[in-house]
């Protein structure tokens, strides 16, 4: 039996342009599962569109506390209107109750918009730049996820993998190890409520237009994990983006190389087809 693994875009509602691509490689069957940033203005009016495919490829929550407008005022988090960088981000959940107290409301009306748009649950959450991983952010997705949906119902991005895959891949090894750390713990936690998790995960980019995608993509099956999940940030290039988010250039080549990937002796399915 040929083995599947989710083939995950990141970021829809960003901006329209990014959206359209991924909207585009879903209809392609290029991709299995998408998250949505559910506090960008574009989600709305997009949601109708998604949901068009579920059924079809798993359409989850992008949870985002680093890019653009909260949902609602953070007047800690987010003094002046715009979510801080992640660097700023960290510190403040690890050592500050209010802004905790801030993140776990900002947590359930991300969600709320979801199932308000889509009209249902997500099939999973995960994280913009892996956010649901940090001190003072994990446990209260976790604790969200446990209250609000049936123990199973729906998965969590567990954005780690054993040091030697990482090293036999050899793309943004410093990055994917740093996250790997972040994330440690994170699969005992989830499993502990009864969340499951992937088990095995790539895609880490340095985002380098001169790279080519197509290698980088069968580099990220090397050493696949026994339910793995690989990320990508595809998209057509706007003013929006490009004034939005430091990941520009690259995003409409991604867009080619899934265009025309063929995974070689593996085939991208959803999760339920991994578990």
């Amino acid at each position: 039996m040929t083995r599947s693994f989710v083939l995950c875009a990141d970021d829809f509602a960003m901006t329209e342009g990014v959206s359209r691509s991924i909207l585009e490689l879903l209809a392609a069957g290029r991709l299995s599962a998408t998250g949505a940033m559910t506090n960008r203005p574009h989600w709305p009016r997009l949601a109708g569109e998604l949901a068009a495919f579920s059924g079809r490829a798993d359409l989850g929550l992008h949870l985002n506390l680093t890019c653009a407008a909260p949902l609602s005022p953070m007047p800690t988090v987010a003094p002046s209107g715009t979510l801080p960088r992640l660097g700023g981000l960290a510190p403040l959940a690890l050592r500050s109750g209010a802004a905790r107290a801030e993140i776990t409301a900002e947590i359930a009306r991300q969600l709320d918009a979801f199932e308000q748009h889509l009209g249902r649950a997500p099939d999973f959450v995960d994280g913009h730049q892996h956010v649901h991983v940090l001190p003072g952010v994990r446990h209260q997705v976790l604790d969200a996820l446990a209250a609000r949906y049936p123990a199973g119902s729906v998965y969590l991005r567990d954005p780690s993998d054993s040091i030697a895959a990482i090293r036999a891949r050899g793309i943004a090894v410093g990055k994917a190890l740093t996250v790997a750390g972040l994330a440690m713990g994170l699969r005992r936690a989830a499993a502990r409520r009864g969340i499951p998790t992937n088990r095995g995960f790539s895609g880490f980019s340095p985002f380098d237009p001169e790279r080519d995608f197509a290698d980088d993509l069968e580099a990220f099956l090397i050493r696949p994990g026994p339910a793995h999940l690989v990320m990508c940030h595809p998209g057509h290039v706007d003013d929006e983006l490009v004034a939005l988010d430091p990941v520009v250039a690259t995003r409409p080549l991604e867009h080619a190389a899934l265009m025309a990937f063929a995974p070689p002796g593996l085939r991208i399915g959803r999760f339920a087809d991994i578990a």
